[in-house]
């Protein structure tokens, strides 16, 4: 399971995708999230699975490895869909036992929000997989710069995502070797039900929280030792600078986001969905 956990890693591969500027790839993944709230109808989500499929495709990331982060996320969807399914009200009983019923409208709703948190995954994990954690932190930077003149500590927001980011990777190899040793002693992971499995897992949570503190504490040391006072006045290597894809891409995206909600009103008649 830990090994199915794709956020904060990064795919290497020579692709458009690849090359676009990190703000945005920024924009361009709250625009796509943005337009899965906005979607009516089933004409609206195929023209987002289409959108989807062409970045994944142009991205170069095997689509299978892009997929593994779905398995880290399995329960919060089961659990949302359960809840949409059974417990919304609609017109048509499709099925009933107990205080449980099972509706038209819970139907619909429990795909709508399935549909919704599995492409809101796929699409983060593309800008993840195809960025730096460096290249996030200057893009969000950059983004964020106007907020300077409010006084807004935009240089350390961007610094401490990034190293959320780099802490993700670094803490799930951790929590394996934890697991591995423990195992080793005699440890029981894997037999028992949910509630056991979890119970099981207590024991890794005391030497994962010291192990982050240390390497938090080991980093704050190392920050100082190189006389790291924030981003007032700081130099980037690789200064960032909009090229013509970049534009093209904005054009792409806006584009998009207009025949979602054009499209989406005209034709959620003849494809309802929601």
């Amino acid at each position: 399971m830990l090994r199915d956990i794709t956020l904060g890693q990064y795919y290497p591969a020579k692709s458009v995708i690849h090359q676009l500027d990190p703000r945005v790839k920024l924009v361009t993944t709250m625009i796509f999230i943005i337009s899965l709230f906005v979607a009516k109808g089933a004409a609206g989500y195929v023209i987002a699975t289409v959108f989807l499929a062409a970045v994944i495709r142009m991205s170069k990331v095997p689509f299978r490895f892009m997929t593994k982060g779905l398995k880290a996320i399995m329960m919060l969807l089961l659990v949302t869909v359960a809840f949409n399914l059974f417990l919304i009200d609609g017109d048509v009983v499709l099925w009933r036992f107990g205080f449980l019923r099972i509706t038209d409208k819970g139907v619909r709703t429990a795909i709508f929000m399935a549909v919704r948190l599995i492409y809101l995954i796929l699409g983060s994990s593309v800008m993840t997989l195809t960025t730096t954690p460096n290249d996030l932190t200057d893009g969000l930077e950059k983004l964020l710069g106007p907020l300077k003149v409010l006084r807004v500590p935009v240089h350390e927001i961007s610094m401490i995502m990034s190293i959320a980011l780099r802490f993700i990777p670094i803490l799930l190899e951790e929590t394996d070797k934890i697991m591995k040793a423990q195992i080793a002693r005699g440890a029981d992971f894997e037999s028992g039900n949910l509630i056991q499995k979890a119970k099981a897992m207590v024991p890794l949570l005391v030497p994962l929280f010291i192990s982050a503190f240390r390497r938090a504490n080991d980093l704050a040391m190392a920050m100082e030792a190189r006389c790291y006072r924030g981003g007032e006045g700081r130099t980037k290597m690789k200064p960032l600078h909009y090229e013509s894809r970049d534009r093209m891409a904005y054009a792409v995206v806006w584009g998009y986001l207009a025949v979602m909600i054009v499209a989406g009103r005209l034709l959620a008649g003849y494809f309802p969905f929601s």
